[in-house]
């Protein structure tokens, strides 16, 4: 009676731990358009998940992923680091589980998947521990062990950014200094107005002097001649 009352107790003392998990369609190095599915279970009893905030391993980029499969209505969005996915919060106790496409995985032995559940009310779960030399931690990310890498394989080009750089965007407002080049050229083009015109009056003048000095010298020549 007494084992019995004891191991009772046990099990209602002792329920399993939630957590999250990953798995992969092809769980090698290198490998290409492979298929990440993840599984968070839900672990309150007042509220269902509403998102799921993922940081990415190094090695694969926010742009290398694609939402393949989710819940009704929840979206993936980009983050820097990695990415949300999440919409209306899923029933109380329903697990959240859904699924990605990842470009290429990169070439390591292992892969963490840092993840902060958000609940629809505002609480927050977090499996973002990664245990090392085997120790076990409390709140474990969700891990990925890789094979190594097919023969031949190697790594492709990353592909096009989803958003461009705020340094590429087109601005819309008029550079200040663009009204110089059009000033410059006006000034410039009065002053060699200004020095063609000096240029001419210069010209001039020593016509006039010479024309001066030819009379002066044809009045003389006369005057001498009729002397």
């Amino acid at each position: 009676m007494a084992v019995g009352a004891l191991i009772v107790v046990g099990v209602a003392a002792g329920p399993a731990a939630a957590h999250a998990e990953v798995t992969a369609s092809d769980p090698r190095a290198l490998a290409e358009n492979v298929t990440l599915s993840f599984t968070s279970e839900a672990e309150s009893d007042t509220a269902g998940i509403a998102e799921l905030r993922v940081v990415l391993p190094k090695g694969i980029g926010p742009d290398a992923v694609t939402l393949k499969e989710a819940p009704k209505e929840w979206k993936l969005t980009a983050t820097p680091d990695g990415y949300a996915i999440g919409g209306a919060a899923l029933p109380t106790g329903t697990d959240a589980e859904y699924s990605i496409t990842v470009r290429q995985l990169p070439d390591e032995k292992s892969l963490a998947f840092k993840t902060l559940e958000t609940y629809g009310d505002g609480k927050i779960a977090r499996w973002i521990e990664v245990p090392t030399n085997g120790e076990k931690v409390d709140n474990p990310a969700p891990r990925l062990e890789l094979k190594a890498a097919a023969p031949g394989a190697k790594p492709i080009a990353p592909g096009p950014s989803a958003s461009p750089t705020p340094s590429a965007a087109p601005s819309l407002k008029p550079s200040p200094a663009a009204p110089s080049a059009p000033v410059a050229s006006a000034s410039a083009q009065a002053a060699s107005e200004e020095d063609a015109g000096s240029s001419v009056g210069l010209i001039v003048g020593v016509i006039a002097a010479v024309v001066l000095m030819a009379g002066v010298g044809t009045f003389w020549w006369l005057r001498r001649s009729r002397a």
